[in-house]
């Protein structure tokens, strides 16, 4: 076994990377680290299997399959995943400009410009559609598992709640799993997937949830957040659009006049919670900006398509991409989008000393030297 020399061909940084919420309970430690042959720098995530569950090692194996599966320059997967000892090791390439959560959290906390959310949104949309070919449903599409390279590359992860459309050899059109780590996930789920009766639930639910990431890109919030799972689920169902708000400039503090937006909300109790919340959401998270904020035509307008609440009048992933809202994408170059992300600032290599002996339990085992160029891998 050559799986314990190949740690050797990476130096491990103590840092650790932000990442989204695993579903798993075992002891999972995400670092940066270089490979030395390439002088690429990477992320490896260790899982203690010891520690893991017979589901968790279930899902575990199923995202590792799927990694094996899928190849798309829109989707993140692993590029070397090994097991060593009781820990599963597996290495992704840096994603230096992180998550667009962290992004909107950090850098952006009232929300992107139209420009960059199309740029995003056309590159998890690419991703869709070729897993919804592919007869896979996401279920998992939300900012956080939204990632960009620090050469501008858009990749969707979340692999982990990827689900199966195929049955006997065949491709069905609806299915009835519900995602094991659906708390996490509940404002960005489809009305028909939180409904979870025999209609069940198809690729559809996908377009549903880019609806709601649109919401949390522009707004920098989580729409239906802080509302009740049954308020939330009723309010889909009705078809409340209160995600996307023009918001006009107001003192800090004078919140009674925070309007919704055009796309309209449903009166009644649905109303008062949605703008509630919101209420919320400014006062105690972050201060509204003072300019106001008037969204394009072509945005509403796609946010109204991918948020109907019958599944059958949403758009594919592939009619959406031809969309008005997308012909700016075409317009701009790749460096002209990361012009966009300022003041963000790609990740470089950490100015810390390299952790000689990383995450690695202690084993007693030994494996028979192997050649270190037989270990060069494409990190790209």
């Amino acid at each position: 076994m050559r799986n314990r020399n190949i740690l050797h061909l990476f130096q491990f940084f103590s840092v650790s990377l932000n990442c989204a919420i695993s579903p798993l309970h075992c002891v999972i430690q995400v670092c940066m680290a270089r490979h030395t042959p390439t002088d690429k720098l990477v992320v490896v995530k260790s899982t203690n299997l010891d520690e893991c569950t017979e589901d968790e090692l279930l899902q575990l194996l199923n995202e590792v399959l799927l990694c094996r599966l899928f190849r798309h320059p829109n989707l993140l997967t692993s590029r070397l995943v090994f097991s060593f000892c009781c820990q599963l090791w597996v290495l992704t390439p840096l994603m230096s400009y992180g998550s667009a959560d962290a992004l909107l959290r950090t850098y952006f906390p009232d929300g992107m410009s139209e420009s960059l959310i199309a740029y995003l949104l056309h590159g998890v949309l690419r991703a869709l559609e070729y897993l919804h070919e592919m007869g896979y449903v996401h279920r998992g599409v939300k900012a956080s598992h939204i990632l960009l390279s620090g050469d501008g590359r858009v990749y969707l992860s979340g692999l982990h709640s990827v689900y199966s459309m195929m049955r006997d050899g065949k491709r069905v059109q609806t299915v009835f799993d519900m995602p094991q780590n659906s708390p996490s996930l509940l404002p960005w789920l489809s009305p028909e997937l939180l409904r979870q009766d025999l209609h069940g639930y198809g690729v559809k639910s996908d377009i549903y949830s880019l609806g709601i990431v649109a919401c949390e890109l522009v707004s920098g919030r989580v729409p239906f957040q802080d509302t009740h799972p049954t308020l939330m689920l009723l309010q889909k169902l009705r078809g409340s659009h209160c995600c996307l708000l023009d918001v006009a400039p107001f003192p800090l503090g004078e919140m009674g006049g925070l309007k919704v937006s055009r796309s309209g909300v449903d009166s009644g109790i649905g109303e008062s919670v949605a703008t509630g919340s919101l209420t919320r959401n400014a006062t105690t998270d972050r201060p509204q900006s003072p300019a106001p904020k008037n969204h394009s035509a072509t945005l509403h307008n796609l946010v109204q398509l991918c948020l109907q609440p019958q599944p059958e009048r949403r758009p594919s992933a592939t009619a959406l991409l031809t969309h008005t809202f997308f012909r700016q994408v075409k317009r701009h170059t790749r460096d002209s989008f990361l012009s966009l992300m300022y003041p963000a600032m790609p990740l470089s290599s950490p100015p810390d000393t390299p952790v000689s002996h990383p995450l690695a339990p202690s084993c007693h085992t030994h494996s028979p030297s192997a050649n270190s160029h037989d270990s060069v891998w494409d990190f790209s």
